[in-house]
């Protein structure tokens, strides 16, 4: 009929003829995309595991088992050893590396302090950390008076003074046993360390046990009105030896 050909003619202009040939390719495209997900799985599941070929499975079984018949133990060919391998690198990297930072900080802890500053003088801070200043501190202490400044690299240091200004070194307040603060004991006439004991002499000297070690040296200088330190690599002039911190 006349409205049956309107649409039949009315449909062929909304889908050109064009479309019927678009499925087929469609059809192809979605194909090659399954083919190729199927090889990608194969390949990613075959990467970790060792060849075999066809001619060689005949010969590898009976080599496992002339293997398992020889000492009762299984040692012919495993599947997954590039698997196991690489799980097994894994499991070191991954416990390798806290257990050395672990020993890392073991060590550090026991290891002595021994570095001194840089080459040049380091201006002495007080407890604030501003500078001391020589004319400040000949008005606040007496000869032969000692307190704590802030050193090298921060380290607690003893200035000693004198009745004209301080003494051309300075005594580190580290103790050489285990690292506590060593504080003058003006009874004693010296430096007595309160966790185990230890004592050292007026200049830093050890005179007891259980410290290895006497206490380090420092030269002090006045470099702009200010108390400064600087690292002693001389001759340890208390004992005759090298210096044990340089």
């Amino acid at each position: 009929s006349r409205q049956s050909q309107h649409h039949i003619q009315f449909y062929l202009r909304l889908y050109p003829a064009t479309m019927p040939s678009a499925m087929p390719r469609r059809c192809r495209s979605l194909a090659l995309c399954g083919v190729a997900l199927v090889a990608c799985t194969y390949i990613l599941s075959s990467a970790f595991v060792a060849p075999t070929t066809p001619w060689r499975v005949g010969a590898t079984r009976a080599e496992s088992s002339v293997a398992m018949q020889a000492g009762g133990e299984y040692t012919g060919f495993v599947p997954d050893m590039q698997r196991r391998t690489l799980m097994n690198l894994v499991v070191v990297a991954a416990t390798a590396v806290p257990t050395l930072v672990l020993l890392g900080a073991f060590a550090y802890y026991f290891y002595p302090n021994v570095g001194g500053g840089g080459g040049g003088a380091t201006v002495c801070g007080d407890k604030t950390g501003n500078p001391v200043t020589l004319e400040g501190w000949k008005k606040a202490h007496r000869a032969n008076d000692r307190e704590l400044v802030q050193g090298l690299k921060g380290d607690p240091t003893w200035i000693i003074t004198t009745e004209g200004g301080i003494k051309d070194f300075g005594v580190g307040a580290v103790c050489t046993h285990l690292g506590c603060t060593v504080p003058w004991n003006i009874a004693a006439n010296r430096f007595c360390c309160p966790c185990h004991g230890s004592q050292y002499d007026e200049n830093g000297k050890v005179v007891r046990g259980p410290a290895p070690l006497s206490l380090p040296l420092a030269h002090t200088s006045v470099v702009d009105g200010n108390i400064a330190v600087s690292p002693w690599t001389e001759t340890d002039f208390r004992t005759g030896l090298d210096p044990w911190w340089a």
